[in-house]
């Protein structure tokens, strides 16, 4: 597991939008989304990072092996790297984003579960 993938601190973290993963707002900001950043474009701008990722998401799951795990498959994270990830993530990308997503092939899911939609 990469180290640059689990929270660096417990203050100003972070959850993606798109697949839940847990950083801080400096980690997203310097290292972007490891496994979003080919659509989303965090690396290096805040503006993204603040787009992308919501401060407001509910518990947390350490993931170590995704192709072992039922609770990856449970959350849908069992494609995704090792690391940290929200179990509900408050927020939805814009519909430009999940436009241009689907154009990619990328199905966008909500990854909030306090709502039913």
């Amino acid at each position: 597991m990469s180290l640059s993938t689990i929270p660096k601190d417990l203050r100003r973290l972070r959850a993606c939008l798109l697949c839940s993963l847990v950083k801080t707002v400096d980690q997203f900001e310097m290292d972007g989304c490891d496994n979003c950043e080919k659509y989303l474009n965090m690396k290096n701008r805040i503006d993204s990072v603040d787009e992308y990722t919501s401060q407001n998401f509910d518990g947390m799951t350490a993931l170590m092996s995704p192709d072992d795990s039922w609770v990856a498959k449970w959350q849908r994270i069992n494609r995704c790297v090792p690391g940290v990830y929200a179990l509900s993530v408050s927020g939805k990308l814009s519909t430009s984003m999940v436009r241009e997503l689907r154009s990619k092939g990328v199905t966008y899911r909500s990854r909030d579960t306090s709502q039913k939609s």
